[in-house]
């Protein structure tokens, strides 16, 4: 019964949210059930810590959102793929953000050796990161300075598979955008830091990699 009562918590908040919502705007739902054009594209980590909306002070229409555990771009996830063409070729935002998280417990698990079930397979292409890095990552001293580090590798690794998917290439040969951005949120600031590694271009991306068109 109790369990039963936190289910039925959601409905009433989600009551006293359209009610504040009506409050502040009577046409606030008739204007959002109309269209959405999103500017921005969120590619985020599943951990419930992490709303996107919340954390950067979005409305509803705003932020177009697909996550996965660790923030990871995997050039066989179909969902994350289809999101991904459905937000620039058919919504056209302009931004597309990867943001990790310090904390998250997949990079923690792609650190160890201990069996997850189904889960070790994804966190498996997570541990490929890790050895990437390697180097740079174990050259910090504590435990957690090698995990925020992991971290922000992480973003970064995946932000160039990111820029290497023939959606992205193909929409910047075409319109020259969107810009992507690796971000991570700090848990225990609630902040989120700017990792400087945003592209519009293959300029800087190796050959191997580029499409011709």
């Amino acid at each position: 019964m109790e369990k039963l009562k936190n289910v039925e918590r959601l409905l009433l908040n989600n009551k006293a949210w359209v009610a504040q919502k009506v409050m502040e705007d009577k046409h606030f739902f008739d204007h959002t059930s109309e269209v959405q054009k999103p500017d921005f594209l969120w590619i985020g980590c599943s951990d419930s810590r992490v709303p996107a909306n919340e954390i950067t002070g979005t409305e509803p229409g705003e932020i177009f959102v697909t996550r996965n555990i660790a923030n990871t771009v995997i050039h066989t996830d179909m969902s994350m793929l289809s999101v991904l063409d459905y937000a620039v070729n058919v919504l056209e935002v302009n931004h597309v953000i990867l943001c990790g998280h310090y904390g998250c417990g997949g990079l923690r698990a792609a650190m160890g050796n201990k069996q997850h079930g189904l889960i070790d397979n994804w966190i498996r292409h997570i541990k490929d990161v890790y050895v990437l890095f390697q180097k740079e990552i174990e050259a910090f001293e504590t435990p957690q300075e090698r995990e925020d580090a992991f971290a922000e590798f992480n973003v970064i690794e995946n932000l160039f598979d990111l820029s290497q998917t023939s959606i992205i290439q193909n929409a910047w040969l075409k319109r020259g955008s969107p810009w992507l951005h690796g971000w991570i949120y700090d848990l225990k600031s609630g902040l989120i830091k700017d990792l400087n590694v945003s592209m519009n271009s293959t300029k800087e991306m190796p050959a191997l990699f580029k499409f011709k068109q």
